[in-house]
């Protein structure tokens, strides 16, 4: 069973900001800020439910996370840069230590972007394409 114990902070860090990131990048990517709530508020629900009911122990741990891993006034493209990146990072990481975790760790973090692109009103075009984009960095079909 892989738990944190497992990955160094670098690694650790890298594979929850991917986690929120997937939330956050398909939030500004339809930059409304009257449903900048309603998406805070799925991000959370969804990562405390899979905190309780996530498919393995890394998955319940790292659905635990606690903070976005970027400052209040983040801009999109840093949003989405740093996600990519640590998304990137954060498969490659499970690839050599964890390869069984590979499929739970992008089942979550497309399941956050979904979750959050779907809480006001269904998907958007800009959010689709923010799906596509964290889909894309974790290897996803």
């Amino acid at each position: 069973m892989t738990t944190k114990a497992d990955f160094t902070e670098d690694e650790w860090s890298a594979l929850q900001k991917g986690v929120t990131g997937a939330g956050m990048l398909a939030s500004v990517s339809d930059a409304d800020f009257t449903d900048s709530f309603g998406e805070a508020s799925a991000l959370a629900h969804y990562l405390a439910d899979q905190s309780q009911k996530g498919e393995t122990e890394l998955i319940r741990e790292l659905s635990h996370v606690h903070g976005s891993g970027f400052g209040l006034t983040a801009s999109a493209q840093k949003v989405q840069e740093q996600t990519l990146e640590a998304l990137s990072s954060a498969v490659a990481t499970l690839a050599v230590k964890a390869p069984d975790e590979v499929e739970p760790y992008r089942r979550l973090v497309v399941g956050v972007a979904e979750a959050v692109a779907e809480a006001k009103g269904g998907v958007k075009d800009d959010e689709a394409a923010a799906i596509a984009a964290v889909k894309e960095a974790v290897g996803a079909a």
